[in-house]
Formats: C-alpha cells, sequence, structure tokens
C-alpha cells in the first residue's frame, strides 16, 4: 500500500522552528520527520523511520556481509562492569547515572564495551571459537553539556556498534581491515562523501584508530590532509619537530624590563624597539615562547596544574589539548589557582629565575612543565623572567632551561608539514559518521576475558571496537543534500521511491494517480501519494519540495494529452512523458 498523505502522520512548517541551528535540523523539523521532546532529545515520526530503516537496512546488509552477528543489549546497564573498567569515573559528567528502588546504581549506557567483553567471556572459552564479530543497533546516552544543531550532537541517540574478538594481534589487523572495509560500502551506498582520517584513541584506549569524516562548513572536527595523501583528525596530527641547533656561540641570556607587555604582540613590539638581535633581523612572535598554565580535572575530582610552553605565534587548541591530557578535563587555569602558586608570576612566567629553575625538571616547583616538540635544544627564546614587567632573552633550550616532557597541544596551521613528508598540510572540517579502533587487550584485561589457546595456555583475547553513528547519518545526509526548497534524499535513504502527487480536483486525476501509484508498487518500489483532496496543487508542489522524495511524477493537467510530468528533485529536470510509459522511465 502506498504511503498516502491523506492519512499520513504528518504537519509540515513553512518557517523555520526557533530552535533550529543548521540547515538540516530546520528541515527535519520543518518537513516532520522528527519533533524535539527535550533538549538533545527527539521524537521520530513516521517519516523519520523510514529514513532511518532504510541507513539501518544497509548498515545491517554490510555487517552481515563481512561476518558479523546481530546481539541487542539493554539500554540500562549496572554499575559494576564500568567500575572494572574505570569507566564510571572516567565518564564523568557525561554519564547519565540512576538507581533502583534497592539504591543499586545503574547507568544508561554511552557506549557496550563491557557487555559484548562479558557476553564472549560468558560463551566462549577456547581459540576454536574465535574469531568472532558481533554488532548491535541500539539507543545510546551521553550527558551532553551543550547538546547542538538536532541530531548531530544529541543526548540520546541510535548506534550501530560492532566489536571483534581475536587470539592475536594478526587476527585484529584482519578483522580490523574487514570492518573498515564495510564502512566504505556502506558509505558509498547511501552516497555519503566521506574521508579517512587518523583519530586519537582518547579515553577508549587501544592502537590504531581511524575516523570517517563527512566534509561539512559546520562539522565539529578539524582536520588536515596533504598533497601526498595523509590525512588525521586535528588532535592526531603528530608536529614535526626541528633538527637540535649547536649550542656553542649562541648569545648569552639577558633579562631586560618590559612593561606594559600584556600580549605577545606588545611584546614584540618592545624586543624590536629596545633589543637587537645578534643575527640583525627582527623580532616576531615566534621568537617568543609563551607559557600557557592549564588546569586538569581528574575523573576523580582532584585539580593539579601543568605549565606547557609553546610557540608565541601559536594558540594552544583545546581539542588537541584535551586529547593530549585525557581522561582529564582540560582549562585555563583561574585566579584561584594563581593565587595558590605565587611562582606563576601572570603574564611573566618562565622556566627560569634568575638563572635557576623555577619549572622543569630542576625545579622547585610542584607544577609540571612542558614543551611544544618545536622546542628543541639550541632554540633561543624570549619568555616570562617570572618577575613583573620583566622577560629574559635568547633564553636556549639545552643550555638554559628544561621541561618535563614533550605536550603537542598547539594548534595546527595550514601550509605545516605533514608527519610522514607528504606535503604542506590544508585544514577543513568534517563531521565523524564512523569510527574504527584496534581497542587491544585494555578491556578483556579488565574484565578477564582469556581462552585457552592451541597449546592449552590461557591467553586474554584482543578486541577491535567500530561505530557507526545511524541517526546522526539522517543529519548528515540531510545536511548533504538539499537545496533552498528542502531535502532531496539520496535513494538508498529516501523515505519512498516515488512520490506522486494528484494535482486537480477531478475524479480522473486521482484514478490515474492511484494507478500509478500501483503499477510503481507492483514493479518492486515503494510510493508515497498525496492523495489530499482538499490541498492547492501549489502547497502539495511544496511538500514534495519540503519532503525531498528525490522522483516525483506529478498527475495535473496533462492528463488531458495522456501525459504526465516526471521531476527529478536532484537535477531539477521536469519533462512530460506518456501515462502508460511513466513507470519504465522510472523503475
Amino acid at each position: 500500500m502506498p504511503i498516502r498523505l491523506s492519512s499520513l502522520f504528518l504537519r509540515t512548517l513553512r518557517e523555520d522552528p526557533a530552535e533550529a541551528e543548521v540547515e538540516s535540523h530546520k528541515l527535519l523539523l520543518r518537513a516532520g520527520y522528527i519533533r524535539r521532546a527535550a533538549p538533545g532529545v527527539y521524537t521520530w515520526l513516521p517519516l523519520g523511520l523510514l529514513v532511518k530503516a532504510k541507513v539501518e537496512a544497509v548498515v545491517r546488509e554490510e555487517m552481515n556481509r563481512a561476518g558479523a552477528q546481530e546481539v541487542f543489549f539493554p539500554a540500562l546497564l549496572p554499575r559494576e562492569p564500568f567500575e572494572a573498567t574505570g569507566r564510571w569515573t572516567e565518564y564523568g559528567d557525561n554519564l547519565f547515572r540512576l538507581q533502583d528502588r534497592k539504591k543499586a546504581d545503574y547507568l544508561l549506557a554511552p557506549t557496550h564495551e563491557e557487555m559484548f567483553t562479558l557476553l564472549v567471556k560468558d560463551l566462549y572459552s577456547s581459540y576454536k571459537d574465535l574469531p568472532v564479530c558481533l554488532y548491535q543497533i541500539q539507543n545510546k546516552y551521553r550527558d551532553e553539556a551543550r547538546p547542538r544543531a538536532g541530531l548531530l550532537r544529541g543526548r540520546e541517540f541510535v548506534m550501530k556498534d560492532a566489536y571483534s574478538f581475536d587470539i592475536d594481534d594478526a587476527g585484529l589487523e584482519k578483522s580490523y581491515q574487514s570492518q573498515r572495509d564495510a564502512y566504505e560500502r556502506i558509505f558509498t551506498r547511501l552516497g555519503v562523501d566521506y574521508v579517512i582520517v587518523k583519530a586519537d584513541a582518547g579515553a577508549m584506549g587501544g592502537s590504531a584508530s581511524e575516523e570517517f569524516l563527512s566534509p561539512s562548513p559546520i562539522g565539529e572536527d578539524t582536520f588536515v590532509r596533504s598533497p601526498g595523501g595523509y590525512a588525521a583528525n586535528v588532535e592526531a596530527v603528530k608536529t614535526v619537530a626541528p633538527e637540535p641547533i649547536a649550542i656553542d656561540g649562541l648569545p648569552a641570556a639577558v633579562v631586560h624590563p618590559s612593561p606594559n607587555t600584556p600580549t605577545i604582540a606588545t611584546l614584540v613590539d618592545l624586543a624590536n624597539a629596545n633589543v637587537s638581535r645578534a643575527d640583525g633581523r627582527e623580532w616576531t612572535a615566534a621568537d617568543t615562547l609563551k607559557n600557557v598554565v592549564l588546569a586538569l580535572t581528574s575523573p576523580e575530582g582532584k585539580r593539579s596544574l601543568v605549565v606547557v610552553g609553546v610557540p608565541g605565534d601559536r594558540e594552544v587548541d583545546a581539542k588537541r589539548a584535551e586529547a593530549a591530557f585525557s581522561p582529564n578535563e582540560v582549562e585555563p587555569a583561574n585566579e584561584e589557582d594563581f593565587e595558590r602558586n605565587p611562582e606563576l608570576v601572570k603574564g611573566y612566567i618562565g622556566p627560569v629565575k634568575n638563572g635557576k629553575a623555577v619549572l622543569g625538571l630542576e625545579g622547585s616547583s610542584k607544577i609540571r612543565y612542558l614543551l611544544d616538540p618545536r622546542v628543541v635544544d639550541g632554540t633561543a627564546w624570549i619568555t616570562g623572567a617570572n618577575e613583573s614587567e620583566k622577560h629574559v632573552f635568547d633564553l636556549v633550550k639545552g643550555r638554559d632551561f628544561e621541561a618535563d616532557g614533550i605536550a603537542d597541544i598547539a594548534e595546527v596551521r595550514a601550509g605545516d608539514l605533514a608527519p610522514d613528508g607528504s606535503g604542506p598540510l590544508e585544514l577543513a572540517r568534517g563531521i565523524e559518521i564512523g569510527h574504527v579502533f584496534q581497542l587491544g587487550r585494555k578491556y578483556a584485561e579488565a574484565l578477564g576475558l582469556q581462552v585457552l589457546d592451541e597449546n592449552g595456555k590461557l591467553v586474554t583475547v584482543t578486541m577491535g571496537s567500530y561505530g557507526i553513528g545511524v541517526t546522526r547519518m539522517v543529519a548528515v545526509l540531510a545536511e548533504a543534500n538539499r537545496d533552498d526548497k528542502g531535502l532531496i534524499w539520496p535513494e538508498a535513504a529516501s523515505p519512498a521511491d516515488v512520490y506522486i502527487v494528484a494535482a486537480g480536483k477531478d475524479d480522473h486525476v486521482y484514478e490515474a494517480a492511484e494507478k500509478l501509484a500501483a503499477e510503481f508498487e507492483a514493479a518492486g518500489k515503494t510510493v508515497m501519494l498525496d492523495d489530499r483532496q482538499k490541498v492547492s496543487p501549489g502547497v502539495k508542489f511544496s511538500d514534495a519540495e519540503l519532503i525531498g522524495v528525490p522522483h516525483v511524477v506529478i498527475c495535473g493537467k496533462g492528463l488531458e494529452n495522456g501525459e504526465v510530468d516526471l521531476w527529478n528533485r536532484r537535477s531539477g529536470d521536469r519533462r512530460s512523458v506518456a501515462l502508460n510509459s511513466a513507470v519504465s522511465e522510472l523503475v
């Protein structure tokens, strides 16, 4: 039976809802696919469920083709497995926690690694049982501080998560490649433009990690790519460190007064006005070492400070900092932090004072001092002298100061060199649509997943994790497939194959539309039929544009000549064909 607009649970909107921020969000609301239930939580209406089911069907087919088997876990989970892996604490405020009437702790699952691991542990005990790959399509819950952009960042969402279990690393690599290939088939079938980038594993742990991103100006992820094929999420880019410089013969460090220099720009101006360089060129921001104080809050709530020295022409990238210091939360130090640590002279922080270490391996401070990878031995810097209104010039790394380690958290810029030597980087934005990890043995070790190998010895199973945001995919498709009139779904995700409009008042118009609908269905096509009798053709056409089925058939005035109009929403082409050939034209 066709989907009849005369009885479909649907109300389209002519104006953009005030709550909607991005085009996909606006159109999904206006076209009657979803409705807001709470911040970051949405009700799926009949049209939305049809699209979501299409996406899920493609995912299932390719997961099954890759040899994965479907299971289904509850969304309400007990605390204990997450305690065993440490994630009850690590997830912090992002976890929805609750108690039952007996005061036992539960959570709404943000992910299911623990449950998959325990299921395999419960049922399998021998290497002969492996490899195995399991997946589910299930709701997930994360208490996002700022849910935004409709389905792109919500508190409740649907994911496909799959997990592979292998006896050794070679098996994991094979399983990983199988899932990676399946992802490429899924996104190709759905008509999604995607880029595969190296990614930071973050709190998931593990070794190899790659993201599938759909390039989009509204994407929350920044990624880079080079002419030679390097591609990475900005958090995963490793800075190419320069070679060390010979220290012999470099000018001695000298402290100079530097009043009224609250910014790097004012410091550079003062330096060029008052201090000459030995090589004769002017000072630039790249000659300054900016010492940024960050506050780290552990999952247990413990707060500590770290100072990171970065070249003054670079800013700290918040996402790179979060990745570097995970699972800690990262924020700039506040006034209370400075009051508790008077050795940090705000605005004039440096690694030494009067030639003695204040920060770093030899320093008396309890605060760690880390450096950008570009700060190598032999590089000379202008930096704070740890005295108000004073900076030290020609402070040389390896001669005058050291550090406790490296922190690669400065911004990545267009033109920076790719780590693999494949050329200069360009920056773009994208929406994450999938992520694959080689988890290794982190969760298997925490939960005791072992099997007997061929020699009868207990070995720990190695795992992979593979996720696709199903409901996010609906938003990504909507964002990428639209015009100023409405949605234009790719055929693989459209709520129907054909949209028939009965554009007229006479009975023969509706009879012809009904006959066409039956013929299309007999040919194996799903049909949406606008059979509303008291709605004007203009409104029907507007709804057809808004709803976004790519192939539209118009039964109207042309019937007088035995013709209907075929309207391709994607190309905009509209042409008349004989009524009796309409089906063969589109099948």
